[in-house]
C-alpha cells in the first residue's frame, strides 16, 4: 500500500540543501585530496607530532573520565530531582556550548589562574600544565555529555525508580541497579560526543593551558603552529583529527539508528 503522492520536491528546497552539501562536503574531500600522502608517515612519526599525538590521546580520554564521574550524577540531579533552580543549574550547565572557546578560557584563568579567585589560594599550579589541558578539556566537553545523559534518563521517565522504591530499594541502590543500566546508550553517546569535542578543543586550552611542547601542546595547538611555517604538515595532522572525528560518528551510528 502506498501513501499518498506529495508532488515534486520544490526546487527553492532543493537548491538551498545542495549549496549546504557542498559547503559541508567539499573543504572535506580537498582536504583529502591535498594531503601529501607520501609523506604522512614520516611527518606523523615525528617526535613532536608523537608528542602532540600522545597529550591528546591522554587528555581526551582524562577528559571523559571526569565527565562521566562528574556528569553522569549532574544528569541524574537535572533528570530525577525536583529542586528549586533546577532550570537556572540547567542553563548555566549549557552556557559551555554557546561560550566562544577563547571566553572560556579567559574564564578559567580568572577562576582558577595563579592570580585567580580560587586558583591564588591552591597550593599548587593548574595552568599551563597538562592538568589544564584536562580541566580546559572537562569545562567545554561536559555540556555534551550531560546533555546526553539527561535525555536518555527522561526518555525512561522515573516509572522504574519508583517501582524499584516500592521494592525497597533506596535512590543510591536504584541508582546503581536501575537508573545506571537503563541510562548506558546515553552514556556511551555523551561520552564519545565528549571525547570529540576534548579532541579538537584549541581556544580555551591555549589560553588557559598554553601551547608548551611535550606538556600542553594538543594536535589542534600543533596544527595552528604548522600552518603558519609547515602547510604541508597541517594538512596531514587535520587527516588525522578527521579520521578520528570520522571514527566518532561509527561508535555513534547504532544511536541515530535507534533514532530514526
Amino acid at each position: 500500500m502506498t501513501g499518498p503522492r506529495l508532488g515534486r520536491v520544490p526546487a527553492v528546497l532543493v537548491l538551498p540543501a545542495l549549496v549546504a552539501t557542498t559547503l559541508l562536503v567539499v573543504p572535506l574531500l580537498t582536504l583529502v585530496l591535498d594531503t601529501p600522502w607520501r609523506t604522512l608517515p614520516g611527518h606523523v612519526a615525528s617526535e613532536a607530532v608523537q608528542d602532540a599525538l600522545l597529550i591528546t590521546g591522554l587528555t581526551s580520554l582524562l577528559t571523559v573520565v571526569a565527565c562521566v564521574l562528574l556528569g553522569t550524577p549532574l544528569a541524574w540531579l537535572l533528570a530525577r530531582v525536583d529542586f528549586r533552580g533546577r532550570r537556572v543549574l540547567r542553563a548555566l550547565v549549557l552556557v559551555p556550548l554557546v561560550l566562544p572557546p577563547v571566553v572560556a578560557g579567559v574564564a578559567l584563568v580568572t577562576a582558577l589562574g595563579r592570580s585567580g579567585v580560587i586558583g591564588q589560594h591552591l597550593p599548587f599550579t593548574i595552568p599551563y600544565t597538562t592538568a589544564g589541558v584536562v580541566l580546559a578539556h572537562t569545562f567545554v566537553s561536559m555540556p555534551f555529555y550531560v546533555l546526553a545523559v539527561e535525555g536518555a534518563l527522561r526518555t525512561h521517565g522515573a516509572s522504574y525508580d519508583v517501582v524499584a522504591a516500592t521494592l525497597g530499594a533506596d535512590r543510591w541502590t536504584t541508582f546503581r541497579r536501575v537508573t545506571l543500566p537503563l541510562a548506558l546508550p546515553g552514556i556511551l553517546a555523551g561520552s564519545a560526543l565528549a571525547w570529540a569535542r576534548s579532541l579538537g578543543e584549541f581556544g580555551a586550552t591555549i589560553t588557559f593551558a598554553g601551547n608548551y611542547p611535550g606538556t600542553t601542546q594538543t594536535m589542534p595547538s600543533l596544527i595552528y603552529v604548522a600552518l603558519n611555517s609547515q602547510p604541508e604538515v597541517a594538512r596531514t595532522l587535520s587527516l588525522v583529527l578527521l579520521v578520528l572525528s570520522v571514527g566518532v560518528l561509527v561508535l555513534l551510528r547504532e544511536r541515530w539508528a535507534v533514532a530514526r
